[in-house]
């Protein structure tokens, strides 16, 4: 991957793990508002829940954290969280650690990797992620989008009876609810994700306009959150529709993309859209650069202690 200089010793696929996972969660702190607010956004239009909810309207990202500060406390942004952090822990070391692994397995250990390759090894990991963490991105779904106010029955009141609950009432389908469109919106996003970050980077440094250091880093990591947002929203808000959705409300992830389309227009793919962006842009870089800092101390303190033994 981008971010490994040619004299530095390749990390080994259990450090890659650790730190893509490690770094997964660091950035899921950082931005988890911004996550949440993008949840409630693309919600906004189904069928509310209650009397209570009624007078709530969500008016942009800043005026969507702003309104559930007021309405439900500052805790409310981060409804999920645990989840969230179970998730990144199981879903981004595999779609991001997993990733140089799988790209030198289709390239057949080639020194480089044309943009073919990449892409295939991206869709690869994020699907292969997706199947495995999917029980706790839905689990994280309807957490960020209960609402936490008197007079509103709350679904879930903790991680564990959420899974529980789920598994009753829905079985094991329920908790791999929307696994389609979480395939697919996944294999878009780390597909492009990683394929844009590398590709912005070496253009970066190819034509000189930074060195391999923050800057650049930043730059790429930014772009790429982008581009793949760009991409990835329609699927995205589908995704989130449907894992939130109770038994019955939509036949499949189909059924609700079309209902989507028929009743709220073709806007309703890209509601939530700037912290989508806000979000997957500050999570690259925060992601990106603990991801590269962590390998370096992981491989470092390896090295100590083999020159010790």
């Amino acid at each position: 991957m981008v971010g490994m200089k040619p004299s530095d010793t390749p990390p080994t696929l259990g450090v890659k793990l650790l730190s893509a996972g490690s770094a997964a969660c660091i950035a899921d702190l950082v931005t988890f508002p911004l996550d949440t607010a993008k949840v409630r956004l693309q919600i906004q239009g189904e069928k509310v829940a209650s009397e209570a909810t009624k007078g709530i309207r969500y008016r942009g990202v800043f005026g969507t954290i702003s309104t559930m500060i007021r309405t439900e406390g500052p805790r409310s942004l981060y409804n999920g969280l645990v989840a969230g952090l179970q998730r990144q822990m199981c879903f981004a070391s595999i779609r991001i650690g997993f990733y140089d692994n799988v790209k030198n397995f289709y390239s057949g250990g080639a020194d480089t990797a044309n943009i073919g390759i990449r892409i295939l090894a991206g869709c690869t990991t994020g699907a292969m992620a997706v199947s495995f963490a999917q029980p706790t991105d839905v689990v994280k779904v309807r957490f960020q989008a209960q609402v936490n106010l008197t007079g509103v029955a709350r679904r879930y009141t903790g991680t564990m009876q959420a899974y529980k609950h789920i598994f009753n009432h829905e079985g094991i389908r329920g908790l791999w609810k929307g696994c389609l469109p979480n395939i697919t919106r996944n294999a878009l996003v780390n597909c492009t994700e990683l394929v844009t970050y590398d590709l912005i980077k070496e253009a970066i440094l190819r034509h000189k306009l930074l060195s391999d250091n923050l800057p650049c880093h930043f730059a790429s990591a930014f772009g790429a959150g982008f581009v793949t947002t760009c991409i990835a929203s329609p699927v995205d808000v589908v995704k989130t529709r449907y894992m939130n959705s109770p038994p019955g409300q939509y036949k499949s992830a189909i059924n609700c993309a079309w209902t989507m389309a028929t009743k709220e227009g073709p806007t309703a793919f890209y509601k939530g859209f700037v912290p989508s962006f806000l979000r997957l842009g500050s999570w690259n870089v925060v992601m990106f650069v603990s991801f590269e800092q962590l390998k370096r101390v992981m491989m470092l303190g390896k090295k100590k202690m083999e020159d010790k033994s």
